[in-house]
């Protein structure tokens, strides 16, 4: 494994940490909102019937997986050496959901001050996307301007269910807020179906995960379309959007779509002044995991070349999940320049690391 991995750094761009039990938050939470945390908690929608988790990802003492940051460090890090682990708590990942905006901020706020204290410290490599609800942009800016100046947190993450597209001005203050504190957003599948989000698909609810977890990417699309669209890179020049755990072989045929599209229809979008693919090569970074595995190797290669690959993947594993994708394994079909801006020159740049 060291003999792989000494050739190229790595920036993990997706590892999930959580909490033992609600328990850990409850000091971090105002204590009109401690006994409300006990009957709320947070959920996903849909199960997966194999779960979520690496079978040898069980750290010592029967907490839950991804609870143990040393542990965390002895499975993941070290054996791989990587630069950085960017951790994203998927534990209160669907509170965007949640009909109480009030509530959902709070545990937002908990789990980061949480983040900064217990996990942050425990290592140099660890670097952290701080939790906001989407519910009420202005109280998640205000979280964002809170958290965000602290050195070791390094962007912003939602995830993709929303009871509307991404792009709507409904949530600018969120977006003003990332390029005003130099933080990307990063969303992340979860909680779509839930709550008070829209149904996961266009068409409506599906049956079971695999439904689920395949249709991901309809959401990816239409928060990309909207983003672009609605003019947010314009508005916002500065500002970055990651859409990690979705794939990539939807982009090329939908930059293309939109591109001509765009040719015949860009009066009903006159605050666009470049193509609709300009602003994503220049705005939008999609993560590796789970990178499509078509049967012959060669056709990923092409897509690659499709789209601006090089310059918009960024390494992400999934640890501590089922489908973790380990970095000696992964894209070796590709030259080491290139693995190299994927596995950690992009995700240095982006998040501005050493």
């Amino acid at each position: 494994m060291m003999q792989d991995t000494q050739a190229l750094s790595i920036i993990d761009c997706d590892v999930h940490n959580t909490f033992r039990s609600i328990d850990d938050l409850l000091p971090y939470m105002d204590e009109s909102w401690k006994s409300q945390a006990f009957l709320r908690g947070g959920g996903l929608p849909y199960v997966s019937p194999i779960g979520n988790k690496r079978k040898d990802a069980n750290p010592p003492g029967g907490f839950p997986v991804g609870s143990d940051p040393d542990f965390m460090i002895k499975q993941l890090i070290e054996p791989y050496n990587m630069d950085y682990a960017i951790l994203c708590c998927d534990a209160i990942i669907g509170v965007s959901s949640f009909s109480d905006a009030d509530y959902a901020a709070a545990l937002c706020r908990a789990y980061n001050d949480y983040m900064i204290a217990e996990w942050l410290p425990k290592s140099p490599k660890f670097k952290g996307l701080l939790c906001i609800a989407t519910q009420d942009p202005y109280q998640a800016a205000l979280e964002i301007d809170r958290i965000a100046p602290h050195p070791d947190v390094v962007g912003v993450t939602i995830v993709g269910g929303s009871r509307m597209p991404y792009g709507q001005r409904f949530f600018h203050p969120i977006y003003e807020a990332c390029q005003r504190n130099h933080v990307p957003l990063v969303i992340h599948p979860g909680a779509e179906g839930a709550g008070i989000f829209n149904p996961p698909t266009a068409v409506g609810y599906v049956s079971n995960y695999l439904e689920w977890h395949s249709c991901l990417p309809q959401t990816y699309m239409a928060h990309l379309v909207s983003f672009v669209c609605e003019g947010v890179f314009e508005k916002f020049p500065n500002f970055k959007v990651v859409f990690s755990e979705g794939g990539v072989a939807w982009l090329p045929p939908l930059l293309w779509r939109l591109d001509k599209n765009f040719k015949a229809l860009r009066a009903a979008n006159p605050w666009l002044k470049r193509m609709p693919s300009e602003y994503v090569h220049d705005h939008c970074f999609l993560t590796t995991q789970p990178i499509e595995e078509p049967d012959n190797p060669k056709h990923l290669k092409m897509i690659f070349e499709m789209f601006d690959a090089e310059n918009m993947l960024l390494f992400s594993s999934d640890y501590p999940h089922w489908d973790f994708d380990d970095p000696t394994k992964i894209l070796k079909q590709f030259p080491i320049e290139v693995r190299q801006k994927i596995f950690s020159e992009n995700a240095r740049k982006l998040f501005k690391l050493a």
